[in-house]
């Protein structure tokens, strides 16, 4: 990405020309300038004007047309817009393909206001023209799953800021893929060569956030037995990903912000100066801006961390990216030696229903959890989860079920065609068959609750270390 978007001047009347690039000059604004015969001699390529967004055209003492002219600049800078220096008389003649691209004119002697006026609206119509055809960004990130509009948003945010040395932070409700960003954005900067460290601020007890982030040295407290490195020090010359900075206490707020001003840091109990030598990338599921108001956060480390926001749309404003990402988890699953599933048409459409308030996150637990109980088989609407189901069965009658006694063999255990109570007539391994039911039901628990064994054992009403005993005895590893 370049820095400022170039002007292009070509004019044959050199003192014109030169004013006009003292202006420009004056203002920052990069500019490159031509006259007639050398822009027709010496640019032959489209990449040779690259960054281009506004060409000033002057009078010519070549016997050409303002219509060959565009139709030349057309084809070498599709983005660019053109502006007349004085009046052509031509201009109001031209064909409307090509008269779209002339937003204006400037006349000597012009104000300042006049020439910024005309840069925004040649930026306002390179951004609408590179929107048109489309711009690299999908190509740019390519581990951010989705094409939807909310996506190609975050994904222009991203390529615009990637390579910028700013604080970014990064909204958006719990598992939207935050992180995700946040790697992307680390991967495509300056400091790829870099670490890439993240930090979980509301996962970590706020006695002990200090010493995570600044390390410490040896004896600064109790149970300090040795000096250890902090997240800062850890991610010198790359990224430090703060996570869930909204739950960051009050006393540590007014520490970051000091290192975020000063660059600098000491461990705790040391003298010895360290440099932050970091870019920080930050992100919250909270409303900071609510927060501030409730003092609950500080304002002036919002506007430190916020200098680029961007916005992670939630799953359900982007249901067009569920194949996609459907496929992309599906690939994770396989990746990690899990059996994978298809899933039905009519299944798609009612997960494309789900409110989904969990995110990208609520879909990975789904599918590993239908991985387990289907394992290489077909998803349709009736195997889905009930909470899933927003359309109707379309074919009930190809779910044929045997009846006893008038009662339907529970879903969880038809994979053995047995009920828990039905005993079969050629007999049963009782040991082998109630192992084989428990460790299903251990799985099933750690996949609705992501792996965490504390919740998985609450689930079973079990004691979390007979829980662990259990897992190591039949092999069942946390997913």
């Amino acid at each position: 990405m370049s820095a400022l978007p170039q002007v292009l001047i070509i004019d044959d009347e050199v003192s014109q020309r030169e004013f006009l690039q003292s202006a420009l000059s004056f203002m920052d604004q990069p500019c490159e300038f031509f006259g007639f015969v050398d822009w027709l001699q010496s640019v032959n390529e489209p990449s040779e004007t690259t960054g281009i967004s506004l060409v000033l055209l002057g009078q010519s003492q070549l016997p050409i047309s303002l219509e060959k002219l565009i139709k030349d600049l057309q084809i070498k800078m599709p983005a660019a817009a053109v502006v007349t220096l004085g009046e052509w008389a031509e201009a109001s003649e031209l064909p409307e393909e090509i008269k779209h691209c002339l937003i204006g004119q400037l006349v000597m002697p012009f104000t300042y206001q006049q020439l910024v006026d005309l840069l925004h609206k040649a930026q306002l119509y390179t951004q609408h023209k590179l929107a048109g055809v489309g711009d690299d960004s999908s190509q740019l990130f390519p581990n951010l799953v989705g094409s939807s509009a909310p996506m190609l948003k975050v994904r222009q945010a991203m390529a615009q800021v990637a390579e910028r040395e700013v604080n970014v932070l990064i909204t958006g409700e719990s598992g939207t893929g935050k992180e995700v960003v946040a790697r992307n954005l680390h991967d495509h900067s300056v400091r790829k060569g870099g670490p890439f460290v993240p930090i979980n601020c509301g996962a970590i007890p706020a006695d002990l956030l200090e010493s995570e982030l600044f390390g410490h040295e040896k004896g600064a407290f109790t149970g300090a037995v040795s000096s250890r490195a902090g997240r800062f020090e850890l991610a010198k010359g790359g990224t430090l990903f703060l996570d869930e900075i909204g739950d960051m206490p009050l006393p540590m707020q007014v520490k970051l912000l000091r290192v975020l001003q000063e660059r600098k840091f000491e461990r705790i109990g040391g003298t010895k100066t360290l440099e932050a030598d970091i870019r920080v990338i930050a992100a919250t599921h909270k409303d900071l801006e609510q927060m501030i108001a409730e003092e609950q956060f500080r304002e002036d480390l919002y506007y430190r961390l916020n200098v680029f926001p961007i916005e992670m749309p939630p799953l359900r404003e982007r249901v067009s990216d569920l194949p996609c990402l459907l496929d992309e988890l599906l690939g994770r699953l396989q990746a990690q030696g899990l059996d994978s599933v298809r899933f039905h048409q009519t299944a798609i459409d009612s997960l494309r229903g789900h409110p989904w308030q969990g995110n990208v996150r609520e879909l990975s637990n789904l599918i590993e959890r239908l991985a387990i109980l289907y394992p290489n088989g077909v998803v349709g609407v009736s195997e889905l989860p009930e909470r899933f189901r927003h359309v109707d069965e379309p074919d009930p009658d190809r779910y044929i079920q045997d009846e006893v006694d008038e009662t339907v063999v529970p879903q969880a255990v038809a994979a053995n065609s047995t009920a828990l109570d039905l005993l079969p007539e050629e007999g049963v391994d009782l040991k082998s068959h109630l192992e084989s039911i428990e460790r299903s039901l251990i799985e099933q628990a750690l996949a609705v609750n992501d792996g965490v064994v504390a919740r998985a054992a609450e689930l079973l009403t079990i004691r979390r270390t007979t829980l662990v005993e259990k897992m190591r005895k039949y092999g069942v590893q946390r997913k």
